[in-house]
């Protein structure tokens, strides 16, 4: 009998290339949706990767745990992965409440409902670099203290205790990956990389003319989310569950990353990006920079792709959903 997964934020960037790589070995796959007026539209990351009809959606709310807990009853999953959130930082600021009740709290709503239904299902939770804040260490590791920055990086300093709690109080294989930036095609548009990979492609194709940014000195460490997603798996394989940094161990500015947008198309960035003020958080991260020494180490994992690769991937993809839009079909 093939395994069941069970994945909450299945709409998402992770949630769509967690889903092809479940499928791929032969999972079945199950994700928690919100009701929502826009039904048929949110799924469009699970259609690019052309996975859409190949898993099942069930009806289910973080807010609300007795929805939770009939999903895991009817599906008995063998592996939950808990990537739903508020995952924006710059709107943790505008709505810190619904970011501390969905991206921190409902991570105790799916483990309780997990102790309920499912207690011997191995769960994944998504942890974020953003927990580092306030970097404590030059180069951040699991044991790294951690000072966050952002209601963002509050709530998902919550989860991430949480998870390690239920795991020492009621012995669950409960483990987290302390995910560092990780990017693709289908990251959402109000990110910094796709946000550059958007307007890079706009202004070859003639369709802009500027590119507003914040603080582009800011260092992240910046991988492929279909890297990232094959790390969360591998969490789930070994005999005892523990917490990963799942990171690239290399730093670059978004000054660099425009750069090789740009550079990709020809095209000079210092003609088109301006600095905005508008675009500066309250609280600012400044580096981050993750050491994966460990998931190497104990995970066998290291990613497969570059920086380099990655931003000319986005900004291909723009491209070709721009000229798509530009000749009639939907962008």
């Amino acid at each position: 009998m093939s395994k069941r997964a069970l994945i909450t934020g299945i709409t998402g960037q992770d949630g769509a290339y967690l889903s092809q790589f479940l499928l791929e070995k032969g999972y079945e796959v199950f994700g928690v949706i919100r009701r929502s007026s826009h039904r048929g539209v949110e799924d469009h990351r699970l259609r690019w990767l052309g996975v859409a009809e190949k898993v099942t959606l069930l009806d289910g709310d973080l807010a609300d745990l007795s929805s939770i807990v009939r999903i895991m009853q009817q599906v008995q999953p063998h592996e939950i992965y808990n990537l739903a959130a508020q995952s924006f930082v710059a709107s943790s600021w505008q709505q810190p409440i619904l970011t501390g009740n969905i991206t921190g709290v409902a991570v105790a709503t799916v483990l309780e409902a997990m102790r309920i239904a499912k207690p011997d299902a191995r769960f994944y939770q998504a942890s974020s670099s953003e927990m580092y804040g306030l970097i404590q260490e030059p180069m951040q590791s699991e044991k790294t203290p951690f000072y966050p920055r952002s209601p963002y990086a509050v709530a998902k300093l919550y989860g991430h205790w949480i998870t390690v709690n239920y795991r020492e109080s009621f012995g669950f294989h409960a483990s987290s990956g302390i995910l560092f930036n990780h990017e693709s095609p289908l990251r959402g548009i109000e990110f910094v990389t796709r946000k550059v990979s958007d307007a890079v492609a706009r202004i070859k194709l003639g369709q802009a003319s500027e590119l507003r940014l914040g603080n582009i000195d800011a260092k992240r460490d910046w991988g492929h989310a279909h890297d990232y997603v094959r790390a969360m798996w591998m969490m789930l394989q070994q005999d005892k569950p523990d917490d990963y940094v799942v990171a690239t161990g290399r730093t670059t500015t978004v000054r660099d990353m425009c750069r090789i947008a740009f550079d990709h198309v020809g095209l000079d960035m210092e003609k088109f990006v301006i600095i905005d003020p508008a675009f500066y958080r309250p609280a600012e991260v400044d580096v981050l920079l993750g050491n994966p020494a460990k998931a190497k180490e104990k995970l066998g994992w290291v990613p497969e792709r570059t920086l380099e690769q990655l931003i000319r991937e986005m900004v291909d993809a723009d491209l070709a959903r721009h000229d798509h839009a530009r000749h009639g079909g939907a962008a």
